[in-house]
């Protein structure tokens, strides 16, 4: 029954651990409007791009930030540096 139990939570912790990289892995970046000069939060999890036509281009401005709240704080600044509009 011991070596049951044990396995179990070996196994638990196993799991979790695997767990934890996959999540972190995730992250939002912010993208600036080339056209424009706005800037937008982009989450990384999303299964396609932004849509690129004609002169409507874009670059990413930062590094990836793990939540959208850090993302959208650093928009805010850029938008305070002038950096980005809207």
């Amino acid at each position: 029954m011991r070596r049951v139990l044990a396995l179990c939570a070996v196994a638990g912790i196993a799991s979790s651990v695997f767990a934890v990289p996959a999540s972190a892995k995730t992250g939002y970046y912010v993208i600036r409007w080339d056209n424009t000069g706005i800037c937008q939060v982009w989450n990384e999890d999303l299964r396609y791009k932004p849509f690129e036509w004609g002169a409507s281009t874009y670059k990413v401005v930062s590094k990836p930030l793990p939540t959208f709240t850090q993302a959208s704080e650093l928009q805010i600044k850029l938008r305070a540096e002038r950096r980005c509009f809207l």
